[in-house]
Formats: C-alpha cells, sequence, structure tokens
C-alpha cells in the first residue's frame, strides 16, 4: 500500500492512499472542527473539492477524531447534496450525515420580475371580472325562483325570511341608533356655529334634514348593515359549506337560491328602509338637540318648519335607496359565502371581501342615485 500525505495546518490534514487493489482512498485525519477549520478552511475547501472531482474516489472519515456539523455540512456541500459511492463512516457520523439528508433545501431564490406589477393589476381584474359573472349568474337564479314563487306562493319560504328580518333589523337597531344619534350630533356642531357666525341659523334645519334624510342617514344604515349582517351571512354560509351543509342541500335536491339567497335578500330589502327610516330619525334627533343646545333653537319650531324645509321627495328616495342597498348588500354577502372552501383560512378572507365590496358597492349605487336623481327633491335658485 503507498499512500502521499498533505496537510492545512497540523491538526487538520486528509491522506491519499492506493490500495493494492488500485483505488484511491481520501482519508481525512485530525480534528474537522468549526474551531479547527476557521482560518484554514477556504484552503481545505478548495484542496478537497478539487480531489472530490477525481473519478471512483473512496473517501474514509472513520480516522477523524472530531467532526462537527460545520465540517459535515462543508463535505455535504463538496459532496453535491449526496454521499459520494464509496464512503466509509462511524456509527455517530452516520446519524450525522443521515440528519443532513433529511434536512429541507432552502427555497430558490424569487426572481425578480420586471412586470409584476402589470401582472398583478391583470390578475386583479380577471378576479373582478370573476367575481361579476358570478354575481350575474346568482341574480339571474334568483329571479327565476322569485318568478316560481309568484306562481306557487305556498312554496315561499316565510320562515327563512322572517328569521332574516329579525337578525338583520330588529337586532341592528340599537347600533344604528346609537351611531345616528352620535353623527347627529358632530354635524351639528360643526354646521351650527358656522351659519351662527353669519346669522343664518335658521337653515341648519335645511341643512340637516336634506343631508341626513336624503344622504347621511342611507349611506350610514347600509355601511353598518354591510359591516354587522352582510359578515355575519356570509360567515353563516361559510361554515355551513365548511361543515357540509351546502353539499347536504345539493343532495336533497334543494337549490341554494331559493333557500339560502332570496330570503336573505327579501328579508334585507324589507328591513332596510325601515333601518333607514329609524337611523335617519335619530340621526335628525341627535342634530336638533345639538343645535337646541349651542344656538338655543326650538326642537318644536324645527320639527313644525322641516316639512316644508326639506321636500318629502327626499324621503321616498331615501326608502328606495335602503331597499337597492339591502338586496345590493345580501346578494353580494351570500356570493362571497357559497365561494368559501371548506377551510378556515377561506372562511376569514371572504368574509373580509364580503364587507369592502358590499361597501364600495353601496358608494357607487349611492352616487348613481345621486347623478339620476339629482333634480329631485331638491330646491334649486337659478
Amino acid at each position: 500500500m503507498m499512500s502521499a500525505e498533505a496537510s492545512a495546518d497540523n491538526c487538520c490534514r486528509y491522506r491519499l492512499i492506493t490500495t493494492e487493489a488500485g483505488d484511491t482512498v481520501l482519508q481525512l485525519t485530525g480534528d474537522f472542527t468549526l474551531a479547527v477549520l476557521d482560518q484554514p478552511l477556504p484552503m481545505v475547501s478548495k484542496e478537497l473539492a478539487q480531489l472530490a472531482g477525481r473519478p471512483g474516489l473512496h473517501w474514509d472519515l472513520t480516522a477523524l477524531r472530531h467532526l462537527d456539523y460545520a465540517a459535515a455540512v462543508m463535505l455535504w456541500h463538496l459532496w453535491g447534496g449526496r454521499r459520494p459511492d464509496h464512503l466509509l463512516l462511524r456509527p455517530e457520523q452516520e446519524r450525522m450525515f443521515l440528519r443532513l439528508e433529511t434536512t429541507v433545501s432552502p427555497p430558490e431564490r424569487v426572481r425578480r420580475e420586471w412586470f409584476r406589477p402589470v401582472s398583478l393589476l391583470g390578475k386583479h381584474f380577471l378576479c373582478f371580472l370573476d367575481h361579476l359573472a358570478g354575481v350575474i349568474t346568482l341574480t339571474g337564479l334568483v329571479v327565476l325562483d322569485a318568478v316560481f314563487l309568484m306562481t306557487h306562493p305556498r312554496r315561499a319560504p316565510l320562515r327563512e325570511i322572517s328569521a332574516g328580518l329579525y337578525r338583520t333589523g330588529a337586532q341592528a337597531l340599537g347600533i344604528t341608533a346609537l351611531v345616528g344619534f352620535l353623527i347627529g350630533i358632530v354635524l351639528s356642531y360643526l354646521t351650527s356655529e358656522q351659519l351662527h357666525l353669519v346669522g343664518a341659523d335658521i337653515y341648519i334645519i335645511n341643512l340637516l334634514g336634506l343631508i341626513i334624510i336624503r344622504e347621511l342617514g342611507p349611506m350610514l344604515a347600509a355601511v353598518l348593515v354591510a359591516g354587522r349582517s352582510g359578515s355575519a351571512i356570509t360567515a353563516q354560509l361559510g361554515v355551513m359549506r365548511v361543515t357540509e351543509e351546502l353539499d347536504a342541500l345539493t343532495v336533497m335536491g334543494i337549490r341554494h337560491s331559493m333557500r339560502l339567497v332570496l330570503p336573505k335578500m327579501i328579508g334585507l330589502g324589507i328591513a332596510m328602509p325601515l333601518i333607514v327610516v329609524w337611523t335617519s330619525a335619530i340621526a335628525l334627533l341627535g342634530g336638533l338637540m345639538a343645535a337646541d343646545f349651542q344656538i338655543e333653537l326650538s326642537i318644536h319650531y324645527a320639527l313644525t318648519v322641516l316639512p316644508n324645509a326639506v321636500p318629502i321627495a327626499n324621503l321616498w328616495l331615501a326608502l328606495a335607496k335602503g331597499v337597492v342597498f339591502g338586496m345590493a348588500i345580501a346578494l353580494i354577502a351570500c356570493h362571497f359565502g357559497l365561494r368559501i372552501k371548506p377551510n378556515t383560512e377561506s372562511l376569514g378572507e371572504g368574509t373580509t371581501s364580503s364587507v369592502v365590496a358590499s361597501i364600495t358597492s353601496v358608494i357607487l349605487i349611492d352616487a348613481v342615485f345621486a347623478v339620476a336623481f339629482s333634480h329631485i327633491g331638491l330646491k334649486i335658485v337659478s
């Protein structure tokens, strides 16, 4: 047996041994630890990398006194992330390399995409089109179910409609009254003082009545209902998806639009105008109380002048907004609820998306109403 020896220092070295069979054995000796390899690491790694390229090379680590994970990782990288064909190890070294074999490799570095903003914009646009198509499809199914119930009134889901009225209407009176009252006070304090400076105290009635009855009351009620009842509807349908109740309805031949979507739309469509009137009345009361306290405007006088200051057409417009807002919120909430996948992460994302989409739709619908009915209920002086 012939051998040739090369050393990186006194503690860390290797041997090239040629056996009688003609095999070349690279035998590591000494200490292969992080403390020893700290300084000569580049030299040792370079020399071993050159030797590792030899074909048919045998590796022998049994002569090492100490081997730690830092040196084991260095050798593992030299071997290309896998064991060489011929390798001799001691039992403790075997366990060390077995652990390296089962270690998950780090993910590849994500390459920078210069057109990523454009691709994200296109992705969101396609997602919007998909949701729009889904809402239109669900609307068509609801219309067909409504026509069926007109010809078969005994099949109407009255119990579901009644439950929707109670949950989305009666249970929402408290929070809408509180928020409406506070908003009315804030609005009155912001405007009455400015009108008092120019001697136009009496116009606080016109301002509060028109803003609250025509715009602020319906919008405030719709946003509160979208955040409260819309999210509850989406979460309810999402839980039904998780517990496979929706699949059970499909198996029994019961359409989701008939038993789940249409009753909620009818219930919220009936409850929403009532909530709008309730919220507007409480907000107007809060505003008039604040005006009475700040500029001593009599509440009795304000209520007497209010019908002449604000045309009745504004109230009918607010009620129409309430019907459209309620049905739109229920439709969007049901759409996102039926699209929830059977996992908790999708439930949270669907509920959040439902509230955001409902509030955005309410604002868009209100803008359409403002443009379409700008000549109704307003006294415009040329």
